[in-house]
């Protein structure tokens, strides 16, 4: 942890509304109500702030969930102050959040993120090791805030098994990645697909690791050309729905020039099962 930052857990209606103005900054729209908040934290839920220098620079927010008799950490959210990006703060915050979790007796935490964006899959599946094979399209509607307005809302719903082989062992053996899909480079410098009909056509049924790209600077491609940003959308959407379709887990990321690479393998691959 460098120098300076703390990360701990709020409990106060004081400290939601510490957490409500650096919400309004990082998402430029309006923040979840104090009374929505405070109650979910004295209910299983699970707010953690990080301070640097004793300023709130980030938080993450989670509150119980419940699907098919099992109960889970609804991770919904996670903010950084602009100033304060690509220092680590994501991961801490994330980490001290699982060890929170175990700590109520949570196996699962689940979240949303946007496919699209590279600094978060990155976060989420590569250094965390979360997983997904849901894909949900414009899950929440058509969002205004600066980083989601223009486009479909469409989501990865995030698997991170906090207590799995998976997440805690380091030592995980597959085989080369096959990358089917092929792209080039635009006058401007940014990434294009060139024939997904028919690259779809080379996905089979394998138990090899497939590996899927998406441009590094998404949120700059949108800017220069939402047109390109949205043929972006609909094509992984197309290539995302196909894989899980056929039992294919998002599991890691690969950086590599303009384009980074989402990689996938069977679900029944993975070292899902408790630890011990």
């Amino acid at each position: 942890m460098q120098q300076g930052l703390e990360v701990k857990s709020l409990t106060t209606i004081e400290d939601m509304k510490v957490v409500q103005k650096l919400e309004a900054e990082v998402w430029e729209m309006e923040p979840i109500p104090i009374h929505q908040t405070i109650t979910a934290v004295k209910n299983g839920g699970i707010m953690l702030g990080a301070f640097y220098n004793g300023e709130l620079v980030g938080f993450s927010y989670g509150f119980p969930g419940f699907d098919r008799g099992k109960s889970f950490l609804c991770s919904h959210m996670l903010g950084i102050h602009k100033n304060h990006r690509d220092k680590g703060i994501g991961a801490l915050l994330k980490e001290a959040q699982k060890e929170e979790a175990i700590r109520l007796g949570y196996e699962l935490i689940r979240w949303t993120f946007d496919p699209l964006q590279s600094r978060n899959g990155y976060l989420n599946l590569s250094k965390l090791k979360g997983i997904c094979n849901d894909y949900a399209v414009n899950c929440y509607g058509e969002m205004e805030d600066g980083i989601n307005k223009g486009l479909p809302s469409d989501r990865f719903n995030i698997e991170w098994w906090i207590r799995s082989q998976h997440v805690n062992d380091n030592l995980h053996n597959y085989s080369e990645p096959v990358r089917p899909f092929r792209w080039e480079l635009t006058e401007a410098g940014f990434p294009i697909l060139t024939n997904i009909d028919g690259d779809m056509r080379h996905i089979d049924d394998s138990d090899d690791v497939v590996s899927i790209p998406i441009p590094l600077q998404f949120n700059e491609l949108k800017v220069a050309n939402p047109a390109l940003a949205l043929q972006w959308r609909k094509n992984t959407r197309a290539i995302f729905q196909t894989l899980f379709s056929k039992g294919y887990t998002a599991f890691s990321m690969t950086k590599e020039n303009e384009i980074i690479y989402m990689n996938l393998i069977k679900r029944d691959r993975l070292k899902l099962e408790k630890e011990g």
